[in-house]
C-alpha cells in the first residue's frame, strides 16, 4: 500500500467522482486520501472518517497552486462542460500543478466516443479528452519512468441518456423526440455510472497497492456495457418501463434540434449556447464511436455489468418512490 493520504481525487465531486470516492473507502482507510473540491463543505464526512479535503476549482488556477502536495496517484476527472479549449486548458492546467507537486501517476476520466480507442471524433464533447489523452502521453514519454498515467475512457452513461434524447423526461414525456438522428444502428454500450465508479476505485487501488506491477500504466483503457442500443431500442425500453407506446424519435435538422427551448439552459457553458456544437454527438453515434463492447468492466467488476433497463427502470422507481414521500410529507 502506498504512504496515508497520497491517493487524490480532483474534483471530489458530481456522480463519477462520489461513486469512485464510496467505492475507493472499501479498498483503502480513509486516511490515504486526499478530496479536492470547489465546495470542500461538502466531503465533511470523509473529513471526519480522516480524509484530507481541500478546496480546489478548475476556474480558479491559484487554487490548483500547492493544493496536490502530498499526493501520489491522483484521479483526475474531467471539466465538467462539453467545451473544447476551455476545457482543454482547465486540464492541462491541473496535469501542469499536479506534477509540480509531485504526483506520480494520473488516472484521467476521459469518454467512450471514438470508437476503439481512436484519436479520430467527430464529437465536440471528445475532443478536450483527446487533447488530454495525447497531453499525457507526451508528459510519459518526456518524464520517462518518474511520471505515468491511465486513460480510462468511461462509457457514456445508462442514466445520461436524456441527453441523447433531447433531455427527454420520463416523468413529463413528450410524444416526439426531435434529434439530429434517426435511432438506427449503430448505438450505444450503455452503462451503469455506479458500477464505472466502481471499476475506477478498484483500478486505483490496484495500483496504489502494487505501482510496479499495475498492468495498464502508460495505457487508455474503455470500460463499456456488454450491451449496443440503438436509440430507437434505447427509447423503447424507457417508453416501456414509463407505460408508453407512443414515443419516437423524429428526425431534424440540428437547427430544430437547437432551437428546441430545453436545450439552452443545459448546453450554454461561459454564456455560450453550444446546443448545435453538442449535436456533433449524434453524427460520432452515427459513425459507431460509442458502439463498442469491451470484457474490461465485466472482468474489473468480477460480475456481469447491470443492463440498460434495470438502472433505468430503478431510477424511475427510485424517482417515483421520492415524489411519493415529498407528497406524503406535504399532506
Amino acid at each position: 500500500m502506498t504512504d496515508a493520504k497520497d491517493i487524490g481525487i480532483f474534483p471530489a465531486s458530481g456522480g463519477l467522482g462520489e461513486s469512485t470516492i464510496q467505492h475507493l473507502l472499501k479498498f483503502i482507510p480513509a486516511a490515504s486520501l486526499t478530496l479536492l473540491a470547489r465546495n470542500p463543505e461538502k466531503r465533511a464526512a470523509e473529513s471526519r472518517q480522516g480524509a484530507v479535503v481541500r478546496r480546489a476549482d478548475y476556474d480558479d488556477a491559484a487554487s490548483l497552486e500547492r493544493v496536490f502536495e502530498g499526493i501520489s496517484v491522483l484521479f483526475l476527472i474531467s471539466y465538467a462542460s462539453c467545451e473544447h479549449e476551455h476545457r482543454s486548458r482547465a486540464h492541462r492546467m491541473a496535469i501542469d500543478a499536479a506534477i509540480r507537486s509531485g504526483v506520480k501517476h494520473i488516472f484521467y476520466s476521459s469518454l467512450a466516443f471514438g470508437g476503439n480507442l481512436s484519436k479520430e471524433t467527430a464529437a465536440l464533447v471528445m475532443r478536450a479528452h483527446i487533447d488530454t489523452e495525447v497531453y499525457l502521453e507526451e508528459l510519459a514519454r518526456a518524464h520517462q519512468s518518474s511520471f505515468t498515467y491511465t486513460v480510462i475512457r468511461e462509457g457514456l452513461y445508462s442514466e445520461s441518456f436524456p441527453i441523447y434524447t433531447a433531455f427527454f423526461d420520463p416523468r413529463n414525456p413528450v410524444t416526439e423526440i426531435k434529434i439530429p438522428h434517426d435511432g438506427s444502428a449503430p448505438g450505444v454500450a450503455w452503462v451503469k455510472r455506479d458500477e464505472l465508479g466502481e471499476a475506477t476505485a478498484k483500478l486505483i487501488a490496484a495500483y496504489a497497492q502494487n505501482p510496479l506491477g499495475f498492468p495498464y500504466s502508460n495505457q487508455i483503457l474503455l470500460l463499456t456495457g456488454s450491451r449496443v442500443l440503438t436509440l430507437a431500442e434505447t427509447v423503447a425500453v424507457v417508453s416501456q418501463i414509463i407505460g408508453r407506446n407512443d414515443i419516437r424519435i423524429k428526425k431534424v435538422s440540428v437547427e430544430e434540434y437547437a432551437a428546441q427551448p430545453q436545450n439552452a439552459p443545459m448546453l450554454t457553458y461561459h454564456g455560450v449556447d453550444l446546443s448545435k456544437e453538442w449535436a456533433t454527438a449524434w453524427k460520432a453515434i452515427a459513425n459507431g464511436e460509442c458502439n463498442v463492447v469491451t470484457p474490461l468492466l465485466g472482468e474489473t467488476l468480477g460480475r456481469e455489468p447491470e443492463d440498460f433497463e434495470t438502472t433505468i427502470r430503478r431510477q424511475v422507481e427510485g424517482q417515483k418512490w421520492h415524489e411519493l414521500q415529498l407528497q406524503r410529507r406535504a399532506s
